[in-house]
């Protein structure tokens, strides 16, 4: 990697660091995630994901999940999928303290192609969560966000830690809380990963995600892992 390139990663990287120290009424999180998928043929592929989140600093748990899904290939381009999560969300304030039980299910619609050395992807997801064993009459206030995704990555030649950017905006439905839509937060992400070929791919992010459209607005620095397996369908020869 030549001297322009290296640059222009340490800018990067400092204008991260610096933006993490210069927020007001922040915090900074930790996600890990785990992943195995198992790609059945050219069009089906099935992911089961275990993920622990940190926050108020990395001090207490924020949630754990188990989430399974499927991506079915339309094209080469164009991808259609679906998943459901099962959430413990820590909640650790006010008189009640525990975890809470949350259901959330999405669908996405994902399209990607590739520009030169640039690959491009832009996804549609929308999402429903609410809490289990709670109604609304209860006090359940359902979470349901759809959410727009652009991510471009970049191929550089002999270097395995290719970079990739990406934007996220979300937009909540209306619910008993919050009557209206409106654009709840977004996400701005920076990452890249490096993959083996016996071992699987090792994924490294920070990510800075700012709510929108509140009275007091959560500013959220986040630093991610990602381990990631694939098992391919071996048909046997006839």
């Amino acid at each position: 990697m030549n001297l322009r390139k290296k640059s222009v990663l340490i800018i990067v990287a400092v204008l991260f660091i610096n933006n993490i120290f210069s927020q007001n009424n922040t915090d900074f999180s930790a996600w890990f995630a785990a992943e195995l998928n198992y790609k059945l043929d050219k069009k089906w592929t099935f992911t089961v994901q275990e993920q622990l989140r940190l926050k108020e600093n990395v001090s207490a748990i924020d949630t754990y999940f188990t989430q399974i899904g499927a991506t079915y290939s339309i094209s080469k381009n164009f991808d259609i999928a679906a998943a459901y999560r099962y959430i413990k969300e820590n909640d650790n304030k006010g008189a009640i303290q525990g975890y809470d039980d949350f259901n959330r299910i999405q669908f996405d619609v994902i399209y990607g192609h590739r520009m030169d050395r640039f690959s491009l992807k832009y996804r549609l997801r929308y999402q429903m969560k609410n809490e289990l064993g709670l109604s609304e009459a209860d006090g359940d206030d359902p979470n349901n966000q759809t959410r727009f995704k652009a991510s471009v990555g970049y191929n550089i030649r002999r270097w395995k830690l290719d970079p990739k950017i990406s934007a996220e905006i979300f937009n909540r439905s209306g619910s008993a809380v919050n009557s209206k839509n409106d654009f709840s937060k977004y996400r701005l992400t920076f990452g890249t990963s490096y993959n083996t070929k016996k071992m699987g791919r090792f994924g490294l992010f920070y990510r800075f995600e700012k709510q929108l459209n509140r009275t007091i607005a959560q500013t959220t620095n986040i630093v991610g892992l990602k381990y990631s397996y694939t098992i391919k369908n071996k048909k046997k020869k006839k």
